[in-house]
């Protein structure tokens, strides 16, 4: 249905809107609330145990409740939260205010990218998490454009909640659709045999995936949260600047996931395992196995660590920014496309709790890393900032490259595919 993919689309803006704003605005809130620097981190840390909590409730309240509400609900929280964060005066209130943020954000992550994942193409997964980035992109951008004004920071959370509230309302009148479309697929689909999360956790290949999302997302948020404070610190750009050159790190995801998901489209019958009469008669299966999701996360990878490495590197500071616009392209393939490929690895009855023990190491490193990253740049120097996002792209080689073998030998096994 078109019309629920496009609600669908505006809910995961909704969920990057908030995502990236704090990192963007936190130099100057900071000051204003009399905070220290590395607090921005214990909010973080608030809002990503929320994330956890929700996480695991979600199957729960999906079941009692449906998904369109549970979604729409969670949009509300987020955008209450947010409302909250523009009348904050003193920096423990933030920290209140991010738990309803984080429950609100988890929820949507989850119910929506279960849903997607069961229910649509991998060009669509890669869509939604661009769409994830169309909000992680403008919610910088929306704050860079307050804060030039004395404590602008508030005017820019008031017009990010008034966009969630909008948001909010487009949910609440698309409930309908949600009840029509879940109607549908029931009557269409067969029971699968439960998997529980412990008998997941015993599948050859699982905990090295487990290990790849801790390493990603913390990656990922490290990045975004600290970036701006990087830039304003170790290299000296305004504030403002400093969140623009954030938001870019997020378009860089963005634009590299709307460009998966076309690339996918064109490839996701070899991917299944369909190959096109042509194609078999041709003998060009090689040239299109390159364009594959295992292809397009290696590429990934290969490209955050050219990113970081520029940020090591002694260049002129004024390119610092070309290096987080790689990271965040190499970013772009690596979350969409390995959820998208649990079933062909794991089978399909194994695929829910797979991607939800995912999910859930993935809040995990966003949980403990982002924090972690702020307390040592505090002590020690921000100069340390790039090189443990080496040490994280590192890890995320090493663990894309074991899931990757894997595949190939249940590919040259007869068993890739056949979930």
């Amino acid at each position: 249905m078109l019309i629920l993919l496009v609600i669908i689309y505006l809910a995961f803006i909704s969920l990057g809107i908030p995502d990236a704003v704090l990192g963007s605005s936190w130099p100057i809130m900071s000051q204003n609330l009399n905070a220290s620097l590395e607090f921005a981190g214990v909010v973080s840390l608030v809002i990503s145990l929320g994330t956890v909590i929700s996480s695991l409730i979600t199957a729960k309240l999906i079941n009692q409740f449906g998904i369109g509400k549970v979604v729409a609900f969670s949009v509300l929280l987020t955008a209450s939260a947010l409302l909250g964060f523009s009348m904050a005066n003193f920096a423990l209130a933030l920290m209140l205010l991010a738990i309803p943020l984080g429950i609100g954000a988890g929820a949507v992550d989850a119910a929506l990218n279960n849903y997607v994942a069961q229910n649509y193409e991998s060009k669509h997964m890669n869509y939604l998490h661009s769409f994830w980035g169309v909000g992680a992109t403008a919610g910088p951008l929306i704050m860079a454009n307050y804060l030039m004004l004395n404590e602008g920071w508030r005017q820019g959370y008031m017009t990010i909640a008034l966009i969630q509230f909008a948001l909010v309302i487009i949910l609440f009148a698309s409930l309908p659709l949600w009840k029509k479309a879940i109607t549908a697929k029931q009557k269409e689909t067969d029971s699968t045999p439960y998997i529980s999360n412990k008998k997941a956790l015993g599948i050859f290949g699982v905990k090295i995936q487990l290990i790849m999302f801790f390493c990603y997302c913390a990656l990922e948020v490290g990045t975004g949260l600290w970036a701006a404070s990087y830039l304003s610190i170790e290299k000296g750009f305004s504030p403002e600047d400093a969140a623009f050159w954030t938001a870019v790190f997020y378009l860089g995801i963005t634009s590299g996931r709307f460009l998966c998901g076309l690339i996918s489209g064109k490839v996701s019958g070899k991917v299944s395992g369909k190959v096109s009469e042509k194609v078999a008669a041709t003998g060009s299966e090689k040239p299109i196995h390159k364009l594959n999701e295992e292809g397009l996360i290696r590429l990934g990878v290969i490209t955050i660590i050219l990113g970081v490495l520029v940020l090591i590197s002694p260049l002129p500071s004024a390119l610092s920014p070309f290096g987080l616009m790689l990271i965040g392209l190499g970013c772009a393939p690596i979350y969409p496309n390995t959820i998208h490929l649990t079933p062909k690895r794991f089978s399909a009855s194994a695929s829910q709790a797979v991607i939800g023990l995912s999910m859930a190491c993935a809040y995990i490193g966003t949980t403990l890393v982002p924090p972690f990253i702020g307390g040592l740049v505090s002590y020690f120097s921000f100069a340390l900032y790039p090189v443990l996002l080496l040490i994280l792209a590192l890890g995320l080689l090493v663990t894309t490259e074991k899931l990757r073998g894997f595949s190939q030998e249940k590919k040259h096994n007869g068993v890739l595919g056949e979930a």
